[in-house]
């Protein structure tokens, strides 16, 4: 027979082997490789750690995930710090983790790796999407602590090698929990300011959790996506963070991205005395040139005396051919005179006269009749001839008068004296130079103004300028 106090139900019997699992079995280290993972909607982790031999199913609760910063996987070898439980629902032996490590490598370096891939693989470090630096800052945009000494740091070097740009500080804690939420703050706000022609992130050295909040995920997006050219200056030269690779630019210390971010004074101030230099011969050859030009417009420049002279000589070059003109006219008209007067005594009544006389063919009265025609009809010939040789004349005396009178006014139009005659005046030194400018003048200086009707000289006594 058997002892009823002895029966257990079977939550019951559970109930009390959960108990004696949890009272007699420590909390303990296992090493195992993970399989089996699942990652349900509630948060929590489930899987199995095993070896060669056997295996254990775990929990790893949503609430102590909180320092896991890898990515667990099937396959990797982790250690765990879990305590036995049984799960009374379905009778199942599980470890409840409280802490999980890989092995090899600490737990933030994996989780650092695996990052680093991930993004490299989306291709947040691709060069291709990196921004220049600008060549010309006004203002400095600093994402960092106020009361640590980088942003002492970037100030001293600023203030020494660029002191002509503004520097910008974004105020925001680098370290401990939630550190990376208030960097991604500042420089969105740095970015949407557009104040900022680029952007330094930095803060000093430390350990690897010291510069875990510039490894997270989040952060990383948010520098990628920036507009604003942004320097990464985390840490010492041998720090290196997730910022550091998808920064447009690295920097090994903070003082050395203030270095980057700006040109330094002294080389400015050797080019700008080297570009005045080249400037000043650029002026000096160009004065050269245009003073050269100016000798050569001076050269075929032409006075009023000399356009004077001109016009005199071209006034008696005219008269001469006009003269020459009407003796040549006159020439031919009495030539032609000649020509008809001894054709007129070729045709002479006397000759034909003598010849009737001597034929003694007509008689007397027929001989009157004819010698009175023959005088008449060479009397209107006479007449017309003489008419046409005035008209003639007159008509070519009329003609040259007409060309005189053009000479004459074309002469009038392009001399000085006309323009004078209307109330100019033509103001020249004692070198006979016309004076153009009142730099050409000085005061007691003898000037001459020529008017219309003659030449007034005078002494400067006050020069004014428009």
């Amino acid at each position: 027979m058997f002892n009823l106090d002895e029966i257990y139900s079977v939550s019951n019997f559970l109930s009390l082997c959960n108990k004696t699992v949890e009272n007699n079995i420590p909390t303990c280290w296992l090493q195992g490789e993970i399989s089996n993972l699942a990652r349900p909607a509630s948060g929590h982790w489930y899987f199995s750690l095993k070896d060669n031999k056997t295996q254990v199913r775990c929990a790893l609760f949503r609430l102590n995930q909180r320092n896991v910063k890898f990515t667990p996987e099937n396959g990797m070898e982790i250690l765990v710090r879990a305590a036995p439980t049984l799960y009374e629902a379905r009778g199942d032996f599980q470890l409840i983790v409280q802490q999980i490590e890989p092995v090899g490598v600490g737990n933030l370096n994996l989780a650092f790796e695996q990052l680093k891939s991930k993004l490299t693989d989306e291709g947040l470090f691709d060069p291709s999407h990196k921004k220049i630096l600008p060549t010309q800052v006004n203002t400095i945009g600093v994402v960092s602590s106020s009361t640590g000494s980088v942003i002492q740091d970037i100030i001293k070097v600023l203030n020494k090698r660029y002191p002509f740009a503004d520097i910008l500080l974004f105020d925001s804690v680098v370290q401990g929990q939630g550190a990376a939420a208030k960097i991604e703050q500042a420089i969105i706000a740095a970015d949407n300011s557009q104040r900022c022609d680029v952007l330094i992130i930095a803060r000093g050295g430390g350990s690897l959790e010291d510069l875990w909040a510039f490894n997270e995920e989040s952060l990383a997006r948010i520098i990628y996506h920036a507009k604003t050219p942004i320097i990464s200056a985390i840490g010492h030269e041998t720090d290196t963070t997730i910022a550091d690779f998808v920064a447009d630019v690295r920097a090994p210390t903070p003082s050395a991205a203030a270095m980057l971010a700006t040109p330094d004074k002294l080389e400015l101030l050797s080019r700008v005395v080297k570009l005045s230099s080249l400037l000043r011969q650029q002026i000096a050859q160009n004065q050269q040139r245009q003073q050269a030009y100016l000798d050569q417009l001076q050269l075929r420049i032409i006075t009023p005396d000399r356009q004077l002279n001109y016009l005199s000589q071209q006034l008696d070059y005219l008269s001469h051919r006009l003269g020459n003109i009407i003796t040549s006219i006159f020439d031919s008209q009495k030539f032609k005179l000649g020509s008809l007067s001894s054709n007129l005594k070729q045709h002479s009544p006397e000759a034909q006269i003598k010849h009737a006389i001597t034929l003694n063919q007509l008689s007397a009265k027929r001989l009157n009749q004819q010698i009175s025609q023959l005088i008449q009809h060479h009397k209107q010939t006479l007449v017309q001839l003489n008419i046409r040789l005035k008209n003639a004349t007159r008509q070519l005396i009329n003609q040259q008068k007409n060309q005189l009178a053009n000479h004459a006014y074309a002469l009038e139009h392009l001399s000085p004296l006309s323009t004078l005659s209307r109330g100019y005046s033509i103001t020249t030194n004692t070198k006979q130079q016309v004076l153009t400018l009142t730099t050409q003048a000085q005061s007691g200086q003898i000037i001459q103004t020529r008017l219309s009707d003659g030449v007034i000289y005078s002494k400067v006594e006050k020069i004014e300028k428009n």
